[in-house]
């Protein structure tokens, strides 16, 4: 399966998404702030970098940059909530939150995932 980036500064959510993510057996490596972000993409290859609804529409941004800087074959999942316009423009994927059903999710990393095996 991917290995997927989490990020976002409410803990519970990311936490709630780890365990689906691996549920559906994928390795997660969580980062809460622009330098774990850069740690991680250094110590593995990102697959799939989920960026949270919580995280402010500048940050998502500067999160996105850190991503495609040091991790540019990943593909960027932004989640935002329905009320809320998508902050990147350049993500590969987004999904509305909450999903209708969390497996939505798990869904939609395994299909990026498999977009980027498919063009290497």
């Amino acid at each position: 399966m991917a290995t997927v980036l989490c990020t976002g500064v409410d803990r519970g959510l990311v936490e709630t998404r780890r365990l689906i993510l691996e549920q559906a057996g994928h390795t997660v490596v969580i980062a809460a702030d622009q330098a774990g972000v850069i740690n991680a993409c250094k110590q593995r290859a990102i697959d799939v970098a989920v960026i949270s609804q919580t995280v402010p529409p500048g940050s998502k941004k500067i999160i996105s940059s850190l991503i495609r800087q040091h991790s540019s074959s990943a593909k960027i999942l932004e989640l935002h909530q329905a009320h809320q316009a998508k902050a990147l423009e350049d993500a590969d994927s987004w999904l509305e939150v909450p999903a209708g059903v969390p497996q939505d999710l798990a869904d939609r990393v395994t299909e990026l995932a498999a977009q980027k095996r498919s063009q290497t």
